[in-house]
């Protein structure tokens, strides 16, 4: 019985040395790692340099500024990744030009504004010439229209008068637009923690550089907002440029195609021949116009005649007595 048990109780020692040597095996490893840890901690903490931290805008408080930039930067990556194909609708700038005429331009200047009306456009410029009577001769309109309503509109003031030429275009800007968008509201995310650094800065210093920083990032985001507006609004509506002129006379038209003709042994001829009937007009109109008077002195010059034959042969009588 004695013999068993100084065996048992050996047996438990030896047990409870090998758990305490695995105990304290452990505890060495753990505690090497976490002082290795706090190693590589310092030394990269000693990797930045105090002035490149200064740089940043900040003394003590630099890396945080850096870490907000780089997570500003994970931001907009992700958010351009995170934007679906597809989803987006598509953005896109629409601008057309129509040249008409019409015999009143007066009139399809009226028929141009009813197409602007219909469908809720507006007029942005107008430029109008007269005559010297006062008539409209020519009018320029440059007009903007809802973008979903473009092709419709094109449609209508191409048949508000005489169609001369028309021509359309479009631009797809749905990148820009989802670019800007995405920026934007990067932009102010990084003016927020900036702000909050500004709340935790101790020294002039340090408050003078954040602010800097501030008001660039505040610069950019001015920049930005009237990107997109500029965008949105030539999204919204389209630009269309209406010219009206007067129609041509067709006198004038006739006028400058004979003067286009005359040239060459066909229109010499026929310069001629005119040339000749109307100088032939012109001695029957003379001939016309002295008849009458013809006409006169033949009737008094008929019975007249003898009378003055008779007149002068008394008078040479009477001459040669008087001679002799």
């Amino acid at each position: 019985m004695t013999r068993t048990t100084r065996r048992t109780r050996l047996t438990g020692l030896l047990a409870s040395l090998t758990l305490l040597g695995v105990a304290v095996a452990g505890c060495s490893s753990g505690g090497s790692n976490d002082a290795g840890s706090d190693a590589a901690g310092a030394t990269s903490k000693q990797d930045v340099p105090a002035s490149a931290a200064q740089e940043r805008g900040l003394s003590a408080n630099g890396s945080d500024l850096m870490a907000y930039d780089a997570e500003g930067t994970r931001d907009s990556v992700t958010a351009l990744q995170a934007t679906p194909e597809g989803v987006t609708p598509r953005s896109v700038i629409s601008t057309g030009n129509v040249a008409l005429r019409s015999d009143d331009v007066a009139q399809a200047r009226f028929d141009v504004q009813k197409v602007v009306d219909h469908y809720a456009g507006e007029v942005s410029e107008e430029e109008t010439g007269t005559d010297d009577d006062g008539t409209v001769k020519r009018s320029r309109l440059v007009v903007r229209i809802p973008t979903a309503d473009f092709g419709a509109a094109m449609k209508d003031l191409e048949g508000a008068a005489d169609l001369i030429t028309s021509s359309t275009n479009t631009d797809d800007v749905t990148t820009q637009v989802i670019d800007v968008a995405v920026r934007l509201r990067v932009q102010r995310r990084s003016i927020a923690r900036v702000e909050t650094l500004l709340d935790r800065a101790q020294s002039i210093r340090d408050i003078i550089a954040i602010e800097s920083q501030l008001s660039r990032r505040q610069a950019a985001l001015g920049s930005l907002e009237r990107r997109q507006a500029y965008l949105a609004d030539q999204t919204t509506m389209s630009t269309i440029s209406i010219s009206l002129e007067r129609t041509p006379e067709k006198k004038a038209a006739v006028a400058k195609k004979e003067e286009a003709d005359h040239t060459g042994f066909v229109p010499g001829l026929q310069a001629g021949w005119d040339g000749l009937s109307t100088l032939a007009v012109g001695a029957a109109t003379v001939a016309g116009a002295a008849l009458p008077f013809l006409v006169v002195l033949l009737v008094l010059l008929v019975p007249g005649w003898p009378l003055a034959r008779r007149l002068r042969r008394r008078r040479t009588t009477v001459a040669e007595p008087v001679e002799a």
